[in-house]
């Protein structure tokens, strides 16, 4: 593999051509509507919502319906979430996401067969209630970027992974103190489900200003 380094406007840029013409290439292959369903997996340090936020309006530009759903608008109610203490590592690694909820309101209905019909978001987790959003029709040849942490490897079905990953060693320099305690949670991440080894995309993220694309050798 070679590790290229790219501007982030560049690596924005090269990402929307990448994902417009999958959505393309999926809408001319499909009997029926067909969406796109992509991950941008990484720990909060790597900033995988704004990264899937800044792609939002090239994609549109591109002629692409766009849905950009945070998979902490997914949580788990907070008595399943804290069951095990507010800082568990294990529960924050297993359980805090609403796997079930994000494939039946988001996935599903934007994969094949699908209505298009998607719940941008389904918990508010600051009160700790239903977030009661509407639902959101998006047509066929859109894109939906599902951004947050620890999304690969348990079988949400997605067409498109984009894996943002950093050194052990930048993941705990740039998490915010108060998030220490999810440390022991990314290094199960990676040592488990080795995220880089399968993703559609892995984006090194050690420094913000300077991410670099981890690529196959040219002659693989």
């Amino acid at each position: 593999m070679r590790i290229r380094p790219i501007s982030p406007d560049l690596l924005v840029t090269e990402l929307t051509g990448r994902l417009a013409d999958a959505a393309a290439r999926a809408a001319n292959a499909a009997a029926g509507p067909a969406r796109l369903r992509v991950a941008v997996d990484g720990a909060p340090a790597g900033g995988p919502d704004e990264l899937a936020a800044a792609l939002v309006e090239p994609l549109r530009a591109r002629g692409r319906p766009v849905l950009h759903v945070r998979a902490t608008d997914f949580l788990r109610p907070a008595s399943l979430r804290f069951e095990l203490g507010r800082t568990n590592p294990d529960a924050y690694y297993e359980g805090w996401v609403d796997e079930a909820g994000l494939r039946r309101e988001v996935l599903d209905p934007a994969g094949p067969g699908g209505t298009g019909r998607l719940l941008p978001s389904l918990w508010d987790a600051t009160a700790d209630r239903a977030s009661r959003a509407r639902y959101v029709d998006l047509p066929p040849g859109g894109v939906v970027l599902v951004s947050g942490a620890l999304l690969l490897g348990g079988g949400l079905p997605f067409d498109v992974t984009v894996h943002l990953e950093l050194s052990a060693a930048a993941l705990r320099r740039r998490t915010e103190p108060a998030l220490d305690w999810t440390l022991p949670a990314f290094d199960r991440y990676a040592e488990e489900v080795v995220p880089a080894s399968f993703a559609d995309v892995v984006v090194r993220a050690d420094d913000p200003r300077h991410p670099a694309l981890v690529e196959p050798d040219s002659d693989a």
